[in-house]
């Protein structure tokens, strides 16, 4: 057997707390160092990675200066590599529920209210109610368009006001309309909502008049910074 293989056998199940943390974080370090580090660099990562459940001392010390030098001196990107990933698996451990991803058109009153009755009690429901030719209408579906691919969780969806067979109820005075639900429950119903918006506006102003009134939920996690950092740094 390949020392390697002997090295991976001997790391133990990943610990809790913060001294798990920086266990991890030491194995991490072991796992993507470059192999034209010094041997007696890998050699220390290597002891520093493994702390074994029989030396108990070891396993709660405190890191030794030498340990903290070798790690604040390591590439910055690998750390930035590390916080992503774990960003990324909390984030797997955290989701629930379908992802949506773009806006569903509904056809019908019935449509309507079969979003609302039956969809999981978790969802947030967005649907914005239009007539073709109203001002706004067609700005506010390219709004909506973008901010179902930010928030895959929120089901966005858009009904004709004809189709809605309540026309009466839905005019022109008072589209684009949207309406926001959870659970069954109205949470937000903002008649002639361009009215609260600049004449010409994008994704990002609704998506600010939304959260204003604490309606959306937090993004999903992206690696776009990190990835834009990174890309900085190549020289």
């Amino acid at each position: 057997m390949s020392s390697v293989n002997q090295e991976e056998e001997e790391l133990p199940a990943n610990y809790t707390g913060p001294k798990g943390v920086i266990n991890d974080w030491r194995r991490y370090k072991l796992d993507s160092v470059d192999q034209t580090v010094p041997q007696r660099k890998r050699e220390l990562l290597r002891q520093m990675s493994n702390p074994r459940d029989d030396d108990k001392e070891r396993q709660n010390r405190k890191m030794s200066a030498q340990e903290y030098e070798l790690i604040q001196n390591e590439d910055e990107r690998c750390l930035k590599r590390y916080r992503k990933q774990c960003m990324q698996e909390m984030h797997e451990r955290l989701s629930f529920g379908p992802k949506f991803e773009c806006v569903h058109e509904l056809d019908s009153g019935e449509a309507f209210l079969e979003v609302i009755e039956k969809e999981h009690r978790l969802t947030l429901v967005v649907v914005h109610i239009y007539q073709h030719g109203v001002k706004g209408c067609e700005q506010m579906n390219s709004c909506l368009d973008c901010l179902a691919a930010e928030y895959p969780t929120v089901k966005f969806c858009r009904i004709d006001a004809v189709a809605t067979g309540a026309a009466e109820r839905f005019s022109s005075e008072v589209l684009p309309t949207l309406l926001v639900y959870k659970a069954g429950e109205l949470l937000g119903n903002f008649l002639a909502i361009t009215k609260n918006l600049n004449e010409e506006f994008f994704a990002t102003d609704v998506e600010g008049f939304l959260n204003e009134y604490g309606l959306l939920p937090e993004k999903e996690f992206s690696a776009c910074a990190d990835d834009e950092d990174d890309a900085g740094e190549v020289e």
